[in-house]
Parts: structure tokens; C-alpha cells; sequence
């Protein structure tokens, strides 16, 4: 619906990763650089690790599209729980090689043969393992032992693993992947989004979706968007498709700080929390002062008062609330009045 008020010609901030949306952020530049300075090595392990929603998959599409597949085969799998021998055959599956009823032995034999008449052909293999936080320490050890593979004193396969910050500090501290961090040639953690970076990042994906400058976006609501996020891109994604809705259901053609922050405040939840009721006062640390006639508890009055106060704060939020709701089914009663005035035209024009 907001596509269509908004005049754009796709959702510009769904949470399905698309590498036209592709944000060169500072640290995604750095993170290419990493990753392309891993690549040229053409050996090794190259990691790396960032929060949820920080990009990492985006990344991986990115990398894809401006691999050369006629130089670099690359393979991505995302990896589940999965122990050393499934990872095995997950990667064989990977490489297209048939893999029941194969034992172990075979299927690293068939792999190694595999890769070895890639490399004759002049291509590289790129192994891409999503979410390694998830993989046990088996899966990790037969990984490095498939980095072992060698013909002509050149490495036939290269990996590359992406994870949640976890498996940094877990390849950092173990001592059973000491092998395998000592393979390791390039390594980048991705950091939030700088607040200057936030704008930029909001209008690229607009414009790639056919933005023309409808909405506005303030300044002031492109830093409570940065705040809201903490420059997380899943995050932001989130809030902007929940401003941009917000905003056509109240046929607004500015994204201010005002609506950002009904939008914040609609998704963390603060409507609830706004009755909640401070606990009375134990009895047992408390005098209670003998009260006749005409005596008045302060401390009575005053939870009263607060409590009135907020319950006027909720009605005033219910009444926005309803009245959003009102412009909601309006919009939606007119869309379909539309509709079906145009299928009783289409069989006269």
C-alpha cells in the first residue's frame, strides 16, 4: 500500500537480502577489502563476524555478484548443527557429487578429485559457511583438513566463514581450533552504521526502489531512526518500512520525528508499560500514622494522581490509535471500491 502512495516501484527496505540494495558503509568497504585481499592470497580461511542484522548475509550476496564465475567457483551453504561428517557431505552436495551410501574416505577422495580438475581447468573453489556459530568443533576440524588439499603447491580450495560475534571470540580463545585460527588470512568484525552513514543508507535504498524525494525525510528523523536501530541495517529496515507505512495511512508526505517516534514506540512496546503500577510500600518497614476524620494520606493521593495521570496518557493513545485504525479501513475500502470499479470497465474498454 505505501509502495503505491509513495509512488515507488518496489519495497525498498524488505528484510530478504538483495545486493541491488547493496550499501558501501565504511565498514562493509572494509570488510570488501578484507575479503578481496583474502581472495587474491587464493588460500586459507578468511572470517567474518557481526552482530545479527549487521549485514552479513547482504555482504555474501554482494561477494557473489561481483565474483568471476569463470575464475572463482563459489559454494555457499548455511550451516545448521551439523558434525564433521555431515559437513563433509554437505559440502560434497555442494559440489554437485553424489554422496549416499558413500563412506568417508570415498567422499573425501571423490572431493579432493574434484577440486584438483578445477583447478586444471583454471578455476578456484570458495567455500561460503553461513551462521559458524552453529558448527560443533568436528565440523570446524574437517573444514581445516579440506584446506589441506594442495596440487602444484597451490591450495585447491579456499573458505570463507561468516558468524555472529560468538564465534570470534570462540576462534580467539579455543585451544582445539589453534590449527585452524593459525589459518585464518583476513578477518573483519562489522560494526553498526555511523549516524552520518544513516541517511545515506535510507535514500540509496529509496532510490533504488524509484524514490523521487517523496516522503521527506528530516534530519531529526534520521537520527531517531539511527538511535532506535543502533545502526544495526535489519533494524532500520524494520523501522522504515513501519514509518513508511505509517506515514501513507496518514497521507503524510514527510517522515518527521514525531512519527518515528510513535514508530519506536509502537514496536518496543511502550503502550503496556505505561499502566504499569509501582508495588505498595512493605507494611512491615512502614508506620502507619493513626488517621481519624478529615485526615488526609498524601502518599494516597499522590499514586492517584499519578495514576490518573497515565491513564490519561493511555486514552490519549488509544484514541490515536483508533482513529489510525479508522484511516486504515478507509484506505482499504476505497482500494477495493476501485478494483472493482475497474473489472466492471475492463470487458467495456
Amino acid at each position: 500500500m505505501y509502495t503505491d502512495y509513495y509512488g515507488l516501484t518496489a519495497a525498498p527496505f524488505q528484510l530478504t537480502p538483495d545486493a541491488r540494495y547493496w550499501f558501501a558503509s565504511g565498514t562493509h568497504k572494509k570488510a570488501m577489502a578484507y575479503l578481496g585481499y583474502g581472495l587474491a592470497q587464493g588460500e586459507g580461511f578468511i572470517v567474518v563476524t557481526g552482530e545479527i542484522g549487521a549485514g552479513k548475509t547482504t555482504l555474501t550476496g554482494h561477494l557473489m555478484e561481483t565474483i568471476d564465475p569463470a575464475r572463482v567457483t563459489a559454494i555457499r551453504i548455511v550451516s545448521t548443527q551439523v558434525e564433521g561428517d555431515d559437513m563433509l557431505r554437505l559440502t560434497a552436495q555442494g559440489l554437485n557429487l553424489p554422496t549416499e551410501g558413500v563412506e568417508k574416505a570415498q567422499l573425501l577422495d571423490r572431493i579432493e578429485r574434484h577440486l584438483t580438475d578445477t583447478g586444471r581447468s583454471g578455476r578456484r573453489t570458495l567455500l561460503v559457511i553461513d551462521e559458524a556459530q552453529n558448527l560443533p568443533t568436528s565440523a570446524l576440524e574437517e573444514l581445516r583438513m579440506l584446506s589441506n588439499f594442495q596440487a602444484g603447491g597451490h591450495a585447491l580450495l579456499q573458505i570463507f566463514l561468516l558468524g555472529q560475534p560468538e564465534f570470534r571470540d570462540r576462534l580467539a580463545d579455543s585451544t582445539q581450533l589453534e590449527q585452524l585460527r593459525q589459518r585464518v588470512i583476513a578477518s573483519h568484525h562489522l560494526e553498526p552504521m555511523t549516524a552520518g552513514e544513516t541517511r545515506g543508507y535510507l535514500e540509496h535504498r529509496l532510490t533504488t526502489a524509484g524514490w523521487t524525494g517523496r516522503p521527506v525525510l528530516t534530519d531529526e528523523a534520521c537520527a531517531l531512526l539511527h538511535e532506535a536501530s543502533g545502526g544495526l541495517p535489519r533494524k532500520l529496515n524494520t523501522l522504515a518500512t513501519r514509518a513508511l507505512l505509517m506515514g501513507a495511512i496518514e497521507q503524510s508526505d514527510t517522515l518527521d520525528a514525531k512519527l518515528i517516534g510513535r514508530v519506536v514506540a509502537d514496536l518496543e512496546g511502550d503502550l503496556p508499560k505505561a499502566i504499569s503500577i509501582a508495588p505498595e510500600p512493605s507494611t512491615s518497614s512502614t508506620r502507619v500514622a493513626p488517621t481519624g476524620i478529615g485526615t488526609r494520606d498524601s502518599k494516597a493521593d499522590d499514586r492517584t494522581e499519578g495514576l490518573e495521570a497515565r491513564l490519561a496518557v493511555l486514552e490519549s493513545q488509544l484514541h490515536e490509535q483508533d482513529a489510525a485504525l479508522r484511516r486504515v479501513l478507509t484506505l482499504l475500502i476505497d482500494w477495493v471500491e476501485r478494483e472493482e470499479l475497474a473489472m466492471a470497465r475492463a470487458p467495456a474498454a
